[in-house]
């Protein structure tokens, strides 16, 4: 362990797998000393997720579905009952009904895009009120956004609109939660193979087309991820705030 972490404790939503964004964090955090609680979304996601909490030693391996109702909070009950304070929160979660994701922006039904920026979107929101009162000694939270957000991307579409609200929430949270010491920030990486990407069209091709224009000529990994995520749960990573954070190969200057 590197030690920037040691005596942080975090907790991680999002790990689905061990090709998850979310994953590349936690195994980052915890290599750098931080005490981990991690989620999993329901029970068909448990058995996936358990023997990577196994791996990494972490103190608190919990159920999170966001859209059940108390679910969310008695996660943050068990970290108060358990450790008393938080120090950063990674948010690596984002869902849309399949028919609107694969559908026209224009075409979109009101249930499927309040679904998706409930889920996408107010979930942090909601993180960030139940993370507030724990951070007394301030601390970092981060979500996942994508370049969809500021430009059309071919077959991204509801999603674009979604994390679009997500970054500007980011912004405003930034803003009010400033004064406790709090930094609030995206990570937007570029495309790479995990399997919520995998739902969208021709997503293989936008991966070619990835690595093919981006400056470095390649795609990122998880890791590559996890370790800018490990940054800003530092003490030096906490002066960065409001702020989008591009880990895509150079991919977002191209426009």
């Amino acid at each position: 362990m590197s030690g920037e972490l040691q005596g942080r404790r975090g907790l991680i939503v999002g790990i689905a797998n061990d090709q998850s964004i979310a994953w590349g964090c936690a195994r980052a955090c915890r290599a750098a000393g931080a005490e981990l609680a991690l989620t999993w979304l329901n029970d068909k996601a448990r058995p996936h997720v358990e023997p990577l909490a196994d791996q990494l030693g972490a103190t608190l391996r919990l159920p999170l579905d966001v859209e059940r109702p108390d679910e969310l909070e008695a996660v943050f009950a068990a970290i108060d009952n358990t450790w008393g304070g938080l120090d950063f929160l990674v948010h690596s979660i984002a869902f849309a009904p399949k028919a609107d994701l694969q559908g026209r922006v224009v075409d979109s039904s009101a249930a499927g895009f309040a679904r998706a920026m409930d889920i996408s979107c107010h979930s942090f929101l909601r993180m960030a009120r139940l993370a507030e009162p724990l951070m007394t000694q301030g601390g970092s939270l981060v979500t996942m956004s994508y370049l969809g957000a500021e430009e059309v991307v071919a077959n991204y579409g509801l999603m674009g609109p979604v994390k679009a609200a997500l970054e500007s929430s980011v912004r405003y949270l930034a803003a009010e939660l400033g004064p406790k010491g709090i930094s609030v920030n995206a990570v937007s990486p570029g495309p790479m193979a995990t399997r919520a990407a995998s739902g969208l069209p021709h997503f293989d091709e936008l991966l070619e087309r990835s690595r093919e224009r981006a400056p470095l000529r390649r795609l990122v990994d998880i890791d590559e991820v996890g370790a800018l995520c490990r940054f800003l749960a530092s003490e030096p990573g906490r002066a960065l705030t409001g702020n989008v954070l591009y880990v895509d190969a150079g991919l977002h200057i191209l426009g």
